[in-house]
């Protein structure tokens, strides 16, 4: 049974279906669904993500767990839980690289790559390690961090609109033969509560999403966690941006096909990824209502920037790769920056019985620069493999002055940065 024969039977006995359900079946059924046994990312797929377009970005992602587990006075294990991990690449880099920083983070460090689905991995043989299938977050009384990368976006939304009447839920029923979408009375309450809470009323006409699972999931995050962090690393905005109704009248939700897209999510049901913005404000209440502390919402940009991604770039020319390969480094470096793609994603750091200085992915200052730059003048330059996606000819990005204007801070670096 397809994922679209799934959803017309269950319309078929018990009348339409709200978006949520629809969105779990098309996603996730078993027999079809979006994510059942194929891998969407990469050249060949519907999208990409920071991990394929380059390793710098999980050998950062490195250098900040090291400080995490620094702050949190070296405990052993630390557990990185990845929700969502795919393929394992970023387990991949963040393990390849955490084995190179000091003090035997790399003899510490547990990763776990958690996902609901079997798919083709690449994080075998690596020490330390697991692959867990599982839906939810089984575990308990960690320590270390929770990280996801473009995982919150996949959860099932419910759509909403505000009508002559008041605020309707969007629904997916039939007519004929035909998958349309048809309103009725809100399936939840919490929907509307969600949106009084923030202080959102949507204007006549305007249609929004509404992610209810994110209180189930900041509370089996927090309980997973003992003690240690929550970095979650998406697209999205905070609340206020996200429902405004000058920019996104017809809410956030997209469909992807073959990196095109789509905007028709009852058509190709199980052939196209679907997804919708993440609303920040909600994820950082949802983790303080179960126990996390909000430490910190910055831009990716922002984030790896603080990290000295400047450093990684400037160093390339030690590989002395072919033109090409040159290339298509520095595009895809440039890729993870830029302000109206990857960089504009959001990282939104929280903490669970931690403290101590701010986290060095969240704000730049001159001593967290020095040893940052100690770090990173130690780790090998990190360049594209086969696993990860090769921009084509750098995407033509060309011009120098092109690439920095997408850079911040490397011109104020105290300690010698370009």
């Amino acid at each position: 049974m397809t994922a679209e024969s799934e959803v017309r039977r269950r319309i078929q006995e018990r009348g339409k279906i709200t978006f949520a359900e629809f969105m779990e079946v098309a996603l996730y059924w078993p027999q079809g669904g979006y994510y059942a046994g194929r891998e969407p990312i990469g050249a060949h797929g519907d999208y990409y993500t920071s991990p394929a377009v380059h390793p710098a970005f999980g050998a950062l992602l490195a250098v900040q767990l090291f400080q995490m587990w620094r702050v949190m006075e070296r405990p052993s294990p630390f557990t990185v839980l990845e929700p969502g991990a795919g393929n394992g690449l970023l387990c991949r880099d963040i393990c390849s690289h955490a084995a190179l920083l000091p003090d035997g983070f790399s003899d510490a460090l547990k990763y776990i790559c958690l996902d609901r689905r079997s798919a083709g991995t690449i994080e075998s043989g690596l020490p330390g390690a697991n692959r867990v299938l599982a839906n939810g977050i089984p575990f308990r009384g960690l320590q270390g961090c929770v990280l996801s990368n473009e995982c919150l976006d996949a959860f099932p939304v419910h759509q909403v609109v505000m009508a002559a009447g008041g605020l309707r839920e969007v629904y997916v029923g039939l007519a004929g033969e035909r998958l349309v979408e048809v309103t009725g009375k809100l399936s939840d309450p919490r929907l509307a509560g969600r949106l009084e809470g923030l202080g959102i009323i949507l204007a006549d006409g305007q249609t929004a999403e509404v992610n209810l699972a994110l209180d189930a999931w900041s509370r089996d995050t927090a309980a997973a966690l003992d003690r240690g962090f929550v970095l979650t690393i998406d697209y999205g905005r905070t609340a206020r941006d996200l429902y405004d109704f000058e920019l996104r009248p017809r809410g956030t939700l997209v469909t992807y096909h073959q990196h095109t897209q789509t905007d028709a999510p009852l058509t190709r049901i199980g052939s196209q990824d679907v997804t919708a913005q993440v609303d920040f404000t909600s994820a950082a209440r949802a983790g303080e209502m179960a126990g996390l502390e909000s430490l910190g919402l910055v831009s990716q940009r922002e984030f790896l920037s603080n990290l000295h991604l400047d450093r990684l770039r400037d160093r390339l020319r030690e590989n002395n790769l072919p033109p090409r390969q040159m290339q298509a480094n520095r595009a895809g470096m440039l890729d993870l920056v830029r302000p109206d793609g990857l960089g504009g994603f959001k990282v939104l750091a929280q903490g669970k019985n931690v403290a101590g200085p701010a986290l060095w992915g969240l704000e730049r200052s001159p001593g967290n620069d020095a040893e940052i730059a100690s770090l990173i003048y130690n780790l090998p330059v990190p360049t594209l493999t086969r696993h990860h996606l090769s921009l084509p000819d750098g995407r033509d990005l060309g011009a120098e002055v092109e690439f920095e204007a997408f850079w911040p801070f490397s011109d104020t670096s105290p300690t010698g940065g370009t």
